[in-house]
C-alpha cells in the first residue's frame, strides 16, 4: 500500500488546519482526519458548476463560487459558462492558491490566467453581501461548496450560508430567476426546507463521485430564486 506524504499544511481563519497530501500519483486536502477532496473524486464537484449553468441557461452569466479547493469548480465553470461570462471565486485560505500554482501546478493548468475568472481572498458572505448593498451587481448563479455540506464544518462563521438569514441574502444576491446550488456530502432534508422557507425553487440530484458512476453518492441542491421573491429587481 501507498504511504500519504504531507505536501503542506495551512490554517483555516477562524477553523482548523487544512493538510495537502499526496498518495502516489493523487492529491488530497483533509481536514483533520477527513478528506475534503481529492483528485479520485472530483466530478461531482465539476457537476456543481456543469449542472447549475447548463439549468441557469444564460448568455455571458456572473457566476460566484465558494471555496477553490482544488479549483475543480471553477475550471468546469469556466469551460461551461462561455465567452464573455465572469466567475468570482472567494477563497479565505491563502495558502490554497500557492498549492494551486505549486505542487498542484500540473493540475491547474491556465486556469488562473483566463481573463473570465478571478479568485478573491474574502469570505464568500462578503462578495454576497456586495451584491445586496449595491457594492457589486448580483449574480446569476451562486455555487457553494465551502464544507462537506449545509454547516460550517470547516470554519464555524460558514454555518451563517445555511442559515435562514443566510440564505435569505443569497436569494436577494442572485437576478431574478438565478440559481444558488449547494454541494454535500450527504443529503439534508432540513436545509430542504430552509431553501424551500427562504423562497427558493428546489431541485435536489444525487450525484456519484466519479464519472463511472461509482464512489460515494453526493448531493447537490439546485435552488432556483422565484420572480415574486423579496428582493427582486426587475
Amino acid at each position: 500500500m501507498l504511504p500519504r506524504e504531507t505536501i503542506a499544511t495551512a490554517q483555516i481563519p477562524g477553523g482548523d488546519t487544512l493538510t495537502l497530501v499526496s498518495h502516489g500519483r493523487d492529491f488530497i486536502i483533509m481536514l483533520g482526519r477527513d478528506e475534503l477532496m481529492g483528485t479520485r473524486m472530483q466530478f461531482s464537484e465539476e457537476q456543481l458548476a456543469e449542472l447549475t449553468l447548463a439549468e441557469l441557461g444564460r448568455d455571458r452569466p456572473r457566476v460566484l463560487i465558494g471555496g477553490y479547493g482544488m479549483g475543480f469548480t471553477f475550471r468546469a465553470a469556466l469551460a461551461a459558462a462561455g465567452e464573455g461570462a465572469e466567475v468570482v471565486v472567494a477563497e479565505v485560505v491563502p495558502e490554497i492558491l500557492e498549492w494551486a500554482e505549486g505542487p498542484l501546478a500540473e493540475l491547474t493548468g491556465d486556469t488562473l490566467a483566463d481573463p473570465r475568472g478571478q479568485v478573491v481572498l474574502c469570505d464568500v458572505a462578503a462578495l454576497i453581501d456586495d451584491a445586496n448593498d449595491g457594492t457589486c451587481d448580483k449574480w446569476d448563479a451562486i455555487l457553494l461548496d465551502v464544507d462537506n455540506g449545509p454547516d460550517g464544518i470547516v470554519r464555524d462563521g460558514n454555518q451563517r450560508l445555511y442559515s435562514s438569514t443566510g440564505l435569505g441574502k443569497a436569494r436577494d444576491a442572485l437576478r431574478p430567476g438565478g440559481i444558488l446550488a449547494v454541494w454535500s456530502a450527504a443529503p439534508d432534508h432540513k436545509f430542504t426546507r430552509r431553501l424551500k422557507e427562504a423562497g427558493f425553487t428546489v431541485e435536489e440530484r444525487i450525484v456519484r463521485a466519479r464519472p463511472n458512476n461509482k464512489g460515494p453518492r453526493h448531493t447537490i441542491w439546485f435552488a432556483r430564486k422565484r420572480s415574486s421573491a423579496s428582493g427582486d429587481l426587475e
